[in-house]
């Protein structure tokens, strides 16, 4: 029986909406509105993406959205909208739930785990995946637990404490595959370690940027959210990923940008920039 060769899915979860002050730091509204149109309250609509790898036995699924068990309050603030949710992209691929082996968060984020719980009609809070382990990073993790005062609002204990009281949490580390062919890489400028998946497909390095890059406009080093706990080291991370990236030709997987999902970058005499735009399916 031959080996069936690995398939990525782009899974959509919907969109949400963020400041775009927040979403671009320092960069004037002037220049980043060119990117990303702000509605009236100064708002851009940004997607959650997420990534299905299917390979062997294995069906890793790389973060999983904002999830539905939330406020309306708290909804209010973030205006998720679109037809995706993550139940139902994972079953337009033809998978249920209780496929996924593997789910991997980014990090612990609630627009990026927020659908790794679900509460039931009793009220009581179940793991989305139920026959999966879940991966975090343990320095992160201890991170979400006890968080600093600027993350303590973007770290809702309810988002992953049921996966841990579950027994399905797991830890990676750095440069650690999680199997063959896909491996972390953590980056601590956005959050404390924080990985990035990289995915050794069809002959090329396909990189799942989470919010080292959340979307194509955050590319030129200075566009640098004013959520990151340490905004230059951001800013040494992404020179370090681009100039790497440039010159092994890697294909960037966007999570929040609302019409990108992959690209491939090339350097000006500005630096390093946007090349090729394409869907994830055309990816040869």
């Amino acid at each position: 029986k031959t080996k069936k060769k690995m398939q990525l899915h782009s899974i959509d979860t919907g969109f949400f909406k963020l400041d775009g002050g927040a979403m671009f730091g320092v960069v004037p509204k002037v220049l980043w509105s060119r990117w990303s149109e702000p509605d009236a309250k100064n708002l851009c609509t940004w997607a959650m993406r997420c990534l299905l790898i299917e390979e062997g036995d294995r069906l890793i699924l790389v973060d999983c959205g904002i999830g539905n068990k939330q406020s309306e309050k708290f909804f209010k603030y973030f205006e998720p909208h679109g037809e995706d949710d993550l139940v139902n992209s994972l079953k337009m691929k033809g998978f249920h739930p209780d496929d996924v082996t593997d789910v991997l968060l980014t990090h612990l984020h609630f627009d990026h785990c927020g659908g790794a719980v679900y509460r039931d009609s009793d009220g009581v809070s179940r793991s989305q995946f139920k026959n999966a382990k879940y991966w975090s990073h343990e320095e992160h993790w201890n991170n979400a637990m006890e968080p600093n005062p600027r993350e303590k609002a973007s770290f809702l204990k309810e988002n992953f404490l049921p996966i841990k009281e579950n027994g399905q949490l797991n830890f990676l580390n750095n440069g650690q595959d999680l199997i063959p062919g896909v491996s972390v890489q953590t980056v601590s400028g956005h959050t404390e370690c924080m990985m990035l998946p990289h995915i050794q497909y069809k002959g090329k390095t396909l990189v799942y940027m989470a919010d080292l890059l959340p979307s194509a406009a955050h590319i030129p080093l200075p566009y640098v959210m004013a959520y990151d706990v340490q905004p230059l080291e951001t800013m040494k991370e992404k020179q370090h990923f681009l100039e790497l990236a440039e010159k092994e030709n890697h294909v960037l997987f966007f999570e929040h940008d609302k019409e990108i999902e992959c690209c491939t970058t090339k350097k000006t005499e500005k630096g390093i920039r946007l090349d090729q735009t394409f869907p994830l399916l055309e990816l040869s």
